[in-house]
């Protein structure tokens, strides 16, 4: 029973993740195509926009949390602050400087993203309070 429900939470993040991934993807393409802008900008908007939509469903359908949400939000802060400034200049190098393409160096971080971001949220932000909410509850009756 335990490992079917971690198949289907890690199903549900990837899901949710590919939804995030089409927010970050769209708005990333927009910017780069209606501006004049270099890639960081672009990224970063990009992120941010993706991160909070992931961060609600993720919060409410994956790890059926019911934690502080402003604590759960400074645990994903903490990540990003090193995440971001990791890949806006590391992604900003490859683009500008190696001159490699734009979406590529925003799928390889999008990656990047996915892997590292699941096993912080499962086991840092999420742990302790796994499967606590309401939604949960009422499963567990079922």
């Amino acid at each position: 029973m335990e490992k079917k429900k971690e198949t289907m939470r890690a199903v549900k993040f990837t899901l949710f993740s590919i939804s995030a991934g089409i927010i970050e993807t769209v708005s990333f393409t927009l910017l780069e195509l209606l501006t004049d802008w270099p890639y960081w900008p672009c990224y970063l908007i990009a992120l941010v926009l993706s991160v909070l939509w992931n961060f609600t469903l993720n919060r409410q359908f994956t790890f059926q949390s019911a934690n502080n949400i402003p604590i759960a939000m400074l645990k994903v802060a903490a990540f990003y602050a090193v995440f971001t400034p990791v890949t806006t200049i590391g992604g900003n190098y490859l683009a500008e400087t190696c001159g490699w393409n734009d979406f590529l160096v925003m799928a390889l971080t999008m990656c990047t993203n996915f892997i590292t971001e699941y096993l912080y949220d499962r086991f840092f932000v999420f742990g302790a309070t796994l499967d606590t909410n309401e939604r949960a509850r009422r499963e567990q009756e079922v």
